[in-house]
Order: structure tokens, then C-alpha cells, then sequence
């Protein structure tokens, strides 16, 4: 069984699972931060190579970069080069008015000394409001960036059609997409994933697995509302009402598992495998924290749905609306639900002084 592989632009080679570093930072649980650095190295060895952060993932771009140079160190650097990192740059919502351009290259500065490497592999970009600040001189600073060697190459964040295509059109070489796909949240398929397919950008899909919902732990559970202190599991407990009632969830659930077991393997790895086969998709984002969720992690490569358990899947998603409207649209609404538990403003810590103030 091998990692399967996707190419995103000549020398920019990704494994098709990535490691997703969202649930590394705070918020999602107790984190035991020695055993995930640890753990990163039996990932790389089993094939997959990709990791996903951001500069708002509190303390994990540091975790990688530690991860990173204890490889150099012991394995040497053609094994440690081996790891393709993809992180983001997200301003603050409360500075776009007045983010200065040095500011925006102080957080490229920032994520590659935290990451310990010589260029970012990729640079996602998000822009909270286009509305608000120039996030086109932003971008700008990005292509300076990448003209200087600092940035291989860059991709976009949460972005649907309407905000990506002014940007393409303009001429930005972006290689990727990141956005919220899953059996829960078919939002790329009303029109993002064949636009991207079509302009040469690569999916990258987060919250494949709906922050852990999608899997047997679930199964033949009661809906349990949403008193959660994981602010993963609020958010996707709200993609669940948005796809239907909890009973239908379920359904889904038992379908995925009918098929998991007649394949030998989780329903997990069905869920997980769905989306790796959807059109465009170039990688499925999966936030396997330790070595000992490997196996699992893997198993997505030792199979393929066949014709029936496709129209099992599809009869399920028929009677599921699904969330409705634009990819990331209802998260951007800052008065709904989903919108409400975002954190707006991560990119500027009290310990830490990168960007300074708008007249300092």
C-alpha cells in the first residue's frame, strides 16, 4: 500500500492525505505536545510528507519547525526536505483597515522562523472583509515575497468563486484552494470545484472527517445538543443541523460504516476516500494528532468504492440539502451562528510583537 501523491505545480509534489495541524492548537483539546512533535516523524516515514498550519494556529508553526530541525539534525537534510509545509497568512479582521506592507512581509518572516526552513512551500491567503483595507497591495507583498525566495508558492483560504476569480484574472499564479469539503458540506460543488479544476488550483480539503463526527464514535449516539468545550466539535455540530437532522446523520453513519466493513475498513477511511475521489480534489486534510491514528489514516489507500457503494452514499445525500450557499459563506457571517464562534483576531498575540500598531 502506498501514499498516493498529487502535483500541484513542477517540484510542488503533495501526499494526498495531509496532516492538518488545526487541532494542535488551542481550543480542541488537551494537546501533548512532545508526543505530537514526536509522532510527526512516523507520519513523514509512512508517506505522508504534507503538513497543513497557519500563522494563527496558536503554537503549531513552532511545532513543526522543532519537528523539523531535530530531522535535520539526526536524519539529515535530504529527509528533513522531504516535509512540503503549507501554512497561511491571515491579518487580523481588526487590521485590514491599516495592515502596513511591512507588516504583511513581518508575518512571512515570522512563519519561516517559527517553521525553522528557508522558503514557505505555500502561503494560503485569507482576507476576512474585501471590503475592507487593500487586500490586493496584500497580495502584492506575497509576489514580492515569493520573488525574493521566500515563498514557493500560494494558494487561497475560504474563498468561493466570487472572491478567487479577481485575482486569477489579474494574473496570481495560485496553485490551491482550502475549503470546508466533506459528506456533511458539498459547498465546492456548486460551482468552486470545477472553476478550480478549470484554472489550474488544486483542492485541498479541511474538515474531510467533520472534526472527528464522521467516524464510529458517533455511530448510534444520542444528538447531544451542543455542550461541547471543543470549539471544533461546536462548529461541526452546526455543519450537522445545516445537512440535516441528527436521525439522517445517523443514516449516514451506518451507511459509511455497511460499507467501511465490507472493505475492512473504518467508515472513517469511506468518508475520507469519497472526498479524495470528488473532481479537483488534490489533497483531503486530516488531523491525525499521533502516530497511533495512523493505521486508520492510511487504511484510505488500501481500497476503492466501487458502483454500489457509491449509490448507497448518493441515496443518503439525496434527501440532504447539505449547507446551502457559497463555500465559507456561513461562517463570514459574523451576526449567524456559524459565524459567531469564530475568532477573528489571532494573528497579533500579546507575547508576541510582529505587527505593531497602525501610526508605530
Amino acid at each position: 500500500m502506498s501514499v498516493e501523491s498529487a502535483t500541484l505545480r513542477p517540484g510542488h509534489r503533495v501526499s494526498r492525505v495531509i496532516k492538518g495541524g488545526w487541532q494542535l492548537a488551542g481550543d480542541h483539546g488537551e494537546v501533548l505536545r512532545s508526543e505530537a512533535v514526536r509522532d510527526m516523524e512516523a507520519f513523514v516515514d509512512a508517506g505522508i510528507t504534507t503538513f497543513d498550519c497557519a500563522d494563527i494556529y496558536t503554537g503549531v508553526e513552532e511545532m513543526i519547525g522543532e519537528f523539523i530541525a531535530d530531522l535535520r539534525a539526526r536524519r539529515g537534510p535530504s529527509v528533513a526536505e522531504r516535509v512540503m509545509v503549507h501554512t497561511k497568512l491571515v491579518p487580523d479582521l481588526g487590521r485590514l483597515a491599516d495592515i502596513r506592507p511591512e507588516e504583511i512581509e513581518a508575518i512571512v518572516d515570522r512563519s519561516l522562523m517559527r517553521l525553522r526552513i528557508e522558503r514557505l512551500h505555500l502561503v494560503q491567503f485569507y482576507w476576512w472583509d474585501l471590503a475592507q483595507g487593500d487586500p490586493v497591495a496584500a497580495f502584492e507583498v506575497l509576489k514580492d515575497c515569493q520573488r525574493k525566495g521566500k515563498i514557493g508558492n500560494l494558494g487561497t483560504t475560504n474563498w468561493d468563486v466570487a472572491e478567487t476569480r479577481p485575482f486569477v484574472d489579474a494574473g496570481y499564479d495560485l496553485v490551491s484552494t482550502q475549503v470546508q469539503y466533506s459528506l456533511l458540506d458539498r459547498r465546492p460543488e456548486h460551482g468552486l470545484a470545477d472553476w478550480a479544476q478549470a484554472h489550474g488550483l488544486g483542492l485541498l480539503c479541511y474538515g474531510t472527517l467533520a472534526g472527528g463526527f464522521l467516524t464510529e464514535r458517533w455511530l448510534g449516539v444520542e444528538d447531544p445538543g451542543f455542550a461541547f468545550e471543543n470549539r471544533s466539535l461546536v462548529k461541526y455540530r452546526l455543519i450537522i443541523d445545516e445537512f440535516g437532522p441528527w436521525a439522517h446523520f445517523q443514516t449516514l453513519l451506518l451507511t459509511l460504516q455497511d460499507i467501511g466493513a465490507k472493505h475492512g475498513v473504518s467508515l472513517a477511511a469511506v468518508a475520507t476516500r469519497w472526498v479524495l475521489d470528488r473532481p479537483g480534489v488534490a489533497a483531503a486534510i486530516v488531523g491525525a494528532r499521533y502516530a497511533r491514528h495512523l493505521p486508520e489514516t492510511l487504511a484510505v489507500f488500501s481500497f476503492a468504492l466501487d458502483d454500489e457503494d457509491r449509490a448507497a452514499i448518493d441515496a443518503v445525500l439525496a434527501s440532504a440539502p447539505g449547507p446551502q450557499g457559497p463555500v465559507f459563506g456561513l461562517e463570514r457571517d459574523r451576526t449567524g451562528r456559524h459565524g459567531r464562534i469564530m475568532k477573528y483576531n489571532l494573528n497579533t498575540r500579546p507575547d508576541d510583537k510582529v505587527l505593531g500598531s497602525a501610526d508605530g
